[in-house]
């Protein structure tokens, strides 16, 4: 098939049935995001945030985009930006992985490094992310940019209630039991979680956090640090919708690390830590009952591995 440009690949990512490293009972299937253009799923809320600011005015055409990132969003909004010829640059903890930076670098993206406050390489807390947010707003500030600010940009929600929520529907016919993803500005869960709900009220929802940072679930913060970059900072996002949860469920730094080795080993399926917890999610949600005997789960496989060296 061809195509006009790398924007138009965005999107229609395959499902995938992960029966290697999951043999029942039920079926988890995964949405392979890791085959955007930009490495992860971040790549629709890239489009959608450039698309929606250029049709407001909000960004004029070549104008310059900013954008704190974790380097999924960031790696989604440099593929954007090169397409629709906007300079762009991200502000990253210096706790992010190096290779995301050079993702972002290699897209065309300048990006700043940002000290960390109370994290560590390879572990970012909230309070590392609230740094660099107020760097990137900063930034804007003194540049005229256009600061894309994810955590509260709706256009992000919106590409997943447009696209990957339609996606899922339409590629299991309507079969689906339940929706399992990692939170961490929640678009993906709530965005396609709202879609799905629409089609069937029945659709259980289950939101995916680290253990020990579970504020979605009500818990006392216990461990801000962990090892899934981009998500479980401690805090309900802005926009998260409580009432499209149904549930929280929670997964350990070492269970993350083994299903994501068991998923390359056994699944030929290389992809980062938050992919690798919601499918050990997933696998918890089925053992749990709640869904009966033979359930059909879709949960998202945020991103590739290659950006965690």
């Amino acid at each position: 098939m061809r195509y006009p440009d790398a924007a138009s690949l965005v999107a229609q990512t395959p499902l995938i049935d992960l029966r290697r490293v999951y043999e029942g009972p039920g079926r988890i299937l995964g949405k392979c995001e890791f085959m955007q253009p930009g490495g992860s799923m971040k790549d629709r809320n890239g489009r959608w945030a450039i698309k929606t600011a250029l049709a407001t005015g909000a960004l004029k055409p070549g104008g310059a985009v900013i954008e704190m990132t974790s380097g999924n969003m960031g790696a989604g909004l440099a593929v954007a930006c090169a397409q629709y010829g906007h300079p762009f640059t991200a502000v990253m903890s210096e706790g992010n992985s190096i290779a995301r930076a050079k993702v972002m670098e290699a897209f065309g993206a300048t990006v700043i490094r940002v000290p960390q406050v109370s994290g560590e390489p390879g572990k970012v807390t909230g309070e590392d992310i609230a740094s660099a947010q107020a760097f990137a707003s900063a930034r804007a500030e003194e540049t005229g940019a256009y600061y894309v600010d994810q955590w509260r940009n709706r256009a992000c929600f919106a590409a997943h209630y447009e696209s990957t929520g339609p996606e899922i529907w339409n590629q299991t016919g309507g079969k689906v039991d339940a929706y399992v993803m990692m939170v961490g500005t929640g678009a993906t869960l709530i965005g396609a979680g709202r879609y799905l709900k629409e089609q069937n009220l029945a659709i259980v929802v289950s939101a995916v956090e680290p253990e020990g940072a579970e504020p979605l679930a009500g818990k006392t913060i216990v461990k801000p640090k962990h090892v899934i970059q981009g998500a479980g900072y401690a805090h309900i996002p802005d926009l998260f919708d409580m009432n499209l949860m149904d549930e929280s469920l929670a997964v350990s730094d070492d269970e993350a690390e083994s299903w994501r080795r068991a998923l390359g080993a056994r699944e030929g399926v290389f992809v980062g830590y938050s992919a690798a917890a919601n499918v050990c999610a997933s696998a918890k949600l089925i053992a749990s009952g709640r869904l009966g005997d033979d359930p059909t789960i879709v949960t998202i496989l945020c991103d590739t591995g290659m950006k965690y060296f």
